[in-house]
């Protein structure tokens, strides 16, 4: 395969998922980003990669109250903008809260317990006094 040239923007790979990133200050990187993103389409498309870019999600990670809409496109596809995203198990919100990965972790947890608890009770026979 052939690397992907020129890009200005961090890719990260694992597996079958493919993350790119950049920061954001001011409209040039915004361009930059989105002619990353055309680089990478293109790339897929030379290298016969099949790609779902219904399956993308645009997320910017900050604080501040006011935001603009993300308008970046994927193979001629617009890519919707998320409030969160999930990426190697961890669920990551634009607004830098760790809320819903806690949420998730101890629904989790719970579950595992109850799971515990119902097989404890068909092994562990209590005789009546």
């Amino acid at each position: 395969m052939q690397r992907i040239w020129n890009m200005e923007s961090t890719i990260r790979l694992f597996a079958d998922d493919c993350v790119i990133y950049r920061k954001i200050i001011n409209n040039a990187n915004t361009e930059k980003f989105q002619k990353d993103l055309d680089r990478l389409g293109e790339w897929a498309v030379e290298n016969a990669m099949k790609t779902d870019p219904s399956k993308s999600k645009a997320i910017r990670f900050t604080r501040a109250r006011i935001k603009d809409p993300l308008n970046y496109s994927l193979m001629g596809t617009l890519i919707p903008e998320a409030s969160s995203c999930k990426y190697l198990g961890t669920i990551l919100r634009s607004d830098l809260s760790w809320a819903d990965q806690i949420n998730y972790t101890v629904k989790k947890a719970w579950k595992a317990l109850h799971f515990t608890m119902q097989i404890l009770k068909r092994v562990i026979v209590i005789p009546k006094a």
